[in-house]
């Protein structure tokens, strides 16, 4: 199954090369965000409307190597949460999404 996750070019560039990937709601949080296809575009819309551009990390679940869980968040939905860093080799997929305005 795929889930996605949704980071700032810039933060991305500092883990683009290396082996994981973490997030900075894994430190604060305990987990990091990503959501399944359908909330990309509210996502989008609730968090990221002026960011100007994203990268949509695409994350094959059945290679992760850290707890993935499904649980209640925004608007008590379900969203995945994974429960430690992201091993880079389960990313099968980035695309750059131009969105808002600066």
């Amino acid at each position: 199954m795929l889930i996605y996750h949704i980071v700032l070019p810039e933060f991305w560039e500092k883990f683009k090369d290396g082996d994981f990937y973490e997030a900075e709601s894994l430190t604060a949080e305990g987990f990091i965000h990503c959501s399944f296809a359908k909330q990309i575009d509210a996502v989008l819309n609730r968090y990221y409307k002026n960011a100007g551009k994203v990268l949509l990390l695409q994350i094959d679940t059945e290679k992760l190597t850290s707890e993935l869980i499904n649980e209640s968040s925004t608007n008590i939905e379900i969203y995945p949460h994974i429960y430690g860093k992201i091993n880079t080799n389960a990313i099968i997929g980035i695309e750059e999404k131009e969105i808002g305005c600066r």
